[in-house]
Parts: structure tokens; sequence; C-alpha cells
């Protein structure tokens, strides 16, 4: 079992940046890359990033040049860094573990932009 908790989310105006956590706890080894999707209201879940156990990131077009996931493997924690926010950028962030017996999801975090 793999809980998630993320945090970090908050109301930022248009430009700013926020850093979303990710915390991973329990069968943390048995996590192969971890993954941050958004789902705006009204609208289908997104695929924002992803980070393989080996390091390769990659990102989706509407954030890639703004925003950099990242992991801290002493504190079992991932990381979004999002910069120059727009509106549509609003949305629950959510973390999502890939692992090699099952897939787990955190419970999100919301990040509201104002223009």
């Amino acid at each position: 079992q793999v809980e998630l908790v993320e945090s970090g989310g908050g109301l930022v105006q248009t430009g700013g940046s926020l850093r979303l956590s990710c915390a991973a706890s329990g069968r943390v080894s048995s996590i192969n890359a971890m993954v941050w999707y958004r789902q705006a209201p009204g609208k289908q879940r997104e695929w924002v990033a992803t980070l393989t156990n080996d390091g390769k990131t990659n990102y989706a077009a509407s954030v890639k040049g703004r925003s950099t996931i990242s992991r801290d493997n002493a504190n079992n924690t991932m990381y979004l860094q999002l910069n120059s926010l727009k509106p549509e950028d609003t949305a629950v962030y959510l973390c999502y573990a890939v692992s090699s017996d099952r897939n787990y999801w955190g419970q999100g975090t919301q990040v509201t932009v104002s223009s």
C-alpha cells in the first residue's frame, strides 16, 4: 500500500509561482514513476508531468517551459514547481504513483490563479 498526500496549493495572482508537494509513504520502494495530473471544474482530468525512477521527465505542452517536476528521495517527496501561472492553470492537482502491483492517487491540492 502507498499513501500520497499533496500540499502547497493556494490562491495566486497571474504570473505567480507555486511549488506543489506530494509526500509518499508505505511501500514507496514499489513505485516506478510518479505523475501529476490536474482537473479543472467541468473538465476531464489532464496529465501534467511525469518523473520516472531513472530521472526521466516529461511535460504536457500546456505547462512545458513553465514547470519543473523533481523529487527528494530522502524524504520520499515529489514536487511540481509551477511558474508564470495563468488563470487556465486553476485546477485540483493530483499526485499519482505507478507501482509494481497497482497505482495510487492522492486526494489533491487546489490551485487557483486569479486574473
